[in-house]
């Protein structure tokens, strides 16, 4: 008897377009971090793995800048780590003030008061950094036990001034949560020196790993914190106390580990530190001026708060008359280049161009503005300055 074949057809196996990544994230992701992701996978509790973890680890407390024993990779994007961080700290009653100047403030205080909490949203308009002392009234004013805000919102290229909020939360005795998806591996993340108790970020940003890890970090405080919660941590995966067991030395088996994503991660924390930080910063500051001065000279500008601009993230102002999805259509379709539309209040009003990780070079930026300029002509935009001469000009300088 004949088994009955299926009259399906099998699918060939996949091929996935060349881009050039310059929206708001993924980021391409280096040939070595790909082949990391080859290598053989062994089992979650081999010494061989273990010791990769152990690694991933102390790297994870060097590009957050911290001393922290709690600093690793969760499994999940980021905003997993977000939920680990709400999940753990907060319970049913407890305050929160959440700063909300875009969509990723929005669902922070989305997910804290889906774990119970009394949310006040102190709020900016989109595109401009919520003030240190309106932050710091409200810290004062409520006493909360949380303070959470975003480092770098991917909504609108802000770059959020933390120093002195996060310092007026200590003083009143809450813990601070800060959301690094964007800025960690960017621009400077001071985890200790900012004395922030609990972060996270996400590794398809500007570590240039494949989405699907988000390093996080809990300080001592943060942990004595869900030690003497009155109430379980409401979501097992993401109980801390759980994953240190695993993550340290005790090896208490939690969860099978994505070991090919954590060889990729390890190879893209090796490759940020072997560049540098400080210098890996500058790249990302370099070109961003460089992009900001050809986008100037074609009459272009930008959406965020001037002095509180994303280096990483830039958020372009559509001009008059312009079909923004027409421009983002053209540039994948002809250009290979992907970029971001607006979210929220800022859709259809913004472009947002990334230059984070890998992807943030002199030859893209160049690439970008001869692709972009292209685009523009297209929609009748008549040429001004000249974009790429601009930018040479402004590589020039630095």
């Amino acid at each position: 008897m004949q088994t009955e074949r299926s009259s399906a057809a099998v699918p060939v196996p996949i091929a996935p377009p060349v881009r050039l990544l310059m929206g708001p994230g993924p980021s391409n992701v280096p040939p070595s971090v790909l082949e990391a992701m080859a290598k053989p996978v062994i089992g979650h509790l081999d010494p061989a793995f273990l010791a990769i973890m152990d690694e991933v680890q102390a790297m994870v407390r060097q590009v957050f800048r911290t001393k922290n024993r709690f600093a690793l990779p969760i499994s999940g994007t980021g905003s997993a780590g977000m939920e680990s961080c709400f999940a753990n700290l907060l319970e049913p009653g407890d305050m929160a003030i959440v700063g909300v100047n875009g969509l990723f403030g929005m669902r922070m205080a989305e997910v804290a008061a889906r774990y119970g909490a009394n949310v006040i949203r102190v709020e900016a308009p989109w595109g401009m950094i919520i003030p240190d002392h309106v932050m710091v009234e409200a810290i004062r004013l409520h006493r909360p036990k949380v303070v959470a805000l975003v480092h770098a919102e991917t909504s609108t290229g802000v770059l959020q001034p933390v120093e002195a909020i996060a310092r007026a939360a200590a003083e009143s005795g809450a813990l601070t949560i800060l959301d690094c998806v964007t800025s960690l591996g960017g621009c400077p993340v001071e985890i200790d020196g900012w004395g922030i108790d609990a972060a996270y970020s996400a590794t398809q940003k500007c570590l240039s790993c494949p989405p699907g890890l988000s390093p996080v970090t809990f300080s001592e405080r943060a942990i004595e914190s869900v030690r003497s919660r009155k109430t379980t941590v409401p979501v097992w995966y993401f109980d801390v106390t759980l994953l240190a067991q695993y993550w340290g030395s005790d090896r208490v088996y939690h969860h099978t580990a994505p070991i090919s994503m954590i060889y990729a991660l390890h190879e893209a924390l090796r490759l940020a530190l072997e560049e540098g930080l400080e210098v890996r910063f500058q790249r990302h500051r370099r070109n961003h001026e460089a992009l900001i001065a050809g986008l100037a000279a074609m009459g272009m500008e930008l959406a965020s708060e001037e002095g509180h601009r994303l280096q990483m993230l830039n958020a372009v102002r559509v001009p008059v008359g312009i079909d923004e999805a027409a421009v983002r259509r053209r540039l994948l379709s002809e250009h290979g280049i992907e970029i971001g539309a607006g979210l929220g209040p800022l859709r259809g009003t913004i472009w947002r161009v990334g230059l984070m990780g890998a992807s943030s070079s002199r030859e893209n930026v160049l690439t970008f503005l001869e692709a972009f300029g292209s685009a523009l002509r297209e929609q009748g935009m008549a040429a001004t300055g000249d974009a790429r001469e601009a930018a040479l000009a402004e590589y020039g300088r630095s």
